[in-house]
């Protein structure tokens, strides 16, 4: 039998998860009372393969009781049965910002402010997060991402890597990314913007990456910054961070930054982490773009 407790912040993901999980052939409860997982979980493992796949969600609304978890968890082990744990986690400031487009309250807070609220479910729920097997940190998933990571997980039972990179690239003028960890500039390198064949193109295609890493600076950039990543990142995860956000920034992030993240991500991309390439102003102006174009056309 495989029992997977799922567990986290309110607001990170944890219906959503539990509902992959259903329709990945487990049987979900949520929020059963604590003091009946141990007697849940005995009565599936004698289910003679029945309920071979079980999944528990567990979270703050049990209130205080959810301080008796500890104990349960460590039943659990003593009777051999075998059990994972999936944190779900997210930035506070996502969090806030879920709570609000919900219009739903903080579990917490229901008469006060969410901010409170999450503080006090962080530290109620840390010692879940000590011991989990697995966090994913949802504060930049999108859900089909999130469905990624899980089917590797309990799908396919595909090796998981609990440290998520992130390799944003941005405009300045469209403002730096609030969620950035580390932000870097390359407004250095040469503009393709004033290449007239290269204008209207963007660092995903193969004339305006070789535009931009034909230079020996754009190469000497990547070398240095991968060289003190590969030093940050175990640093990072030492201090618990499961979560890193590099920005790489040009005036439009259309061009330069678009390249050196795609570049970043392909090198990093080797080691023993989950690595995504992300591009947050790649597609902004684009009507004006057309109008240009037409405009110039025309003359």
């Amino acid at each position: 039998m495989r029992l997977v407790i799922v567990t986290g912040m309110s607001g990170a993901g944890k219906s959503s998860a539990l509902k992959m999980l259903e329709d990945a052939g487990y049987f979900c409860v949520d929020n059963l009372p604590i003091p009946l997982i141990p007697k849940f979980a005995d009565l599936a493992m004698q289910s003679g393969g029945e309920y071979d796949k079980v999944a528990i969600g567990l979270d703050i609304r049990s209130g205080h009781s959810l301080e008796e978890a500890k104990p349960l968890l460590l039943q659990l082990k003593q009777e051999h049965i075998p059990y994972e744990v999936l944190y779900l986690d997210a930035s506070d400031e996502v969090l806030v910002k879920r709570f609000k487009e919900t219009r739903r309250s903080h579990p917490l807070s229901v008469a006060g402010r969410v901010e409170n609220g999450i503080e006090e479910e962080r530290e109620r729920t840390a010692f879940l997060k000590q011991t989990a097997d697995y966090i994913l940190d949802t504060s930049t998933l999108l859900i089909r991402e999130l469905k990624a990571q899980m089917d590797t997980i309990f799908i396919k039972n595909g090796a998981f890597r609990n440290f998520m990179i992130t390799v944003l690239s941005f405009g300045f003028k469209y403002g730096i990314p609030s969620d950035s960890d580390l932000v870097f500039d390359v407004r250095f390198l040469a503009n393709p913007y004033y290449v007239p064949e290269l204008k209207y193109k963007t660092g995903n295609e193969p004339e305006v990456q070789d535009y931009v890493m034909k230079t020996e600076a754009a190469g000497a950039f990547l070398n240095k910054l991968e060289d003190m990543l590969r030093f940050l990142i175990p640093n990072y995860i030492k201090e618990g961070k499961n979560q890193l956000v590099i920005s790489i920034g040009c005036t439009g992030g259309k061009h330069r930054s678009v390249t050196l993240a795609n570049e970043l991500a392909k090198r990093l991309s080797g080691l023993e982490y989950g690595v995504k390439a992300e591009h947050r102003d790649i597609g902004k102006d684009g009507a004006d773009v057309v109008f240009r174009k037409r405009e110039e056309g025309a003359m």
